[in-house]
């Protein structure tokens, strides 16, 4: 055996019970959801099964509304993603290149939002909500769940825009481009991979929500789907597991799509961003 497979080898099999315990979760949602529902209440339990029922993601895109929740999910993770990011790259960029009274406070300050769960704020949050007249409106989740992302996504950018030679914007300036347009067009672009980390991680943030688009969304039309993949559980004399485990299923693969279009910049930006 060549040593290379035989190192290959090692090293799979050491990872191969966190291989098992990641993918187990996965594998009983799957064999749930393409299930026939006869036979979910037989006991004890077994794993085999008579037939796959792909029918059953079907049935449930009907009766569960799954269809709206994924498009609210969608507008929801995007657009506060999308809004995090336009706010914080100015103020990743201050902390990066500029001195001032207060930034070490303020970065501080930064690290200790992150520590502060949004359970802590629901009632204040959702009293300001009524205020502002939004509540069972997506757009308070937008604003909200972008609020939240901006303090990690500003200390995940300003610690990658430190790692970007300063020589080269001054290069630009010395040309006579302004600092908006030196920023555009030399430092934004080789700060596309710390973005599309940034980026991945509010997305998912968004996207895995449940307490707060819980509390700010009353009507059935405007569930996310977290909260709507709960509502078929809660309060129910029997619960559709084949149908909660298909919607499971179906949920997970936006974030599959989002990981996989942006692994490259995932890998770069996470190697970067380490290096100071």
């Amino acid at each position: 055996m060549q040593p290379k497979l035989k190192k290959s080898l090692i090293y799979w099999a050491m990872l191969s019970p966190l291989v098992v315990v990641i993918l187990f979760p996965f594998a009983v949602m799957f064999v749930t959801a393409v299930r026939p529902r006869d036979e979910l209440f037989v006991y004890p339990p077994r794993w085999g099964f008579s037939e796959f029922r792909w029918g059953n993601f079907a049935e449930m895109w009907v009766k569960t509304n799954f269809g709206e929740a994924l498009f609210n999910s969608l507008y929801v993770s995007v657009l506060s993603t999308a809004l995090a990011l336009v706010l914080s790259i100015p103020a990743a960029y201050a902390l990066s290149r500029y001195r001032f009274p207060g930034k070490g406070a303020y970065r501080t300050f930064l690290l200790m939002t992150q520590m502060m769960s949004p359970i802590v704020l629901v009632l204040g949050l959702f009293r300001l909500m009524v205020a502002l007249g939004m509540v069972n409106n997506l757009n308070s989740l937008v604003l909200t769940y972008a609020a939240f992302n901006m303090a990690f996504t500003i200390w995940m950018l300003q610690s990658y825009f430190s790692t970007i030679p300063r020589d080269l914007e001054e290069a630009a300036w010395i040309d006579g481009a302004s600092h908006f347009t030196s920023l555009v067009r030399i430092f934004l672009p080789l700060a596309v991979p710390a973005m599309a980390v940034t980026a991945i991680f509010s997305f998912i943030n968004g996207w895995n929500e449940f307490v707060l688009a819980l509390t700010m969304i009353r009507s059935s039309d405007d569930f996310t789907l977290p909260v709507q993949i709960y509502s078929q559980v809660a309060g129910r004399y029997q619960v559709e597991w084949h149908h909660v485990m298909a919607g499971t299923v179906l949920a997970t693969v936006p974030v599959a799509i989002v990981f996989s279009w942006l692994q490259k910049y995932l890998i770069r930006g996470m190697a970067l961003g380490a290096v100071k």
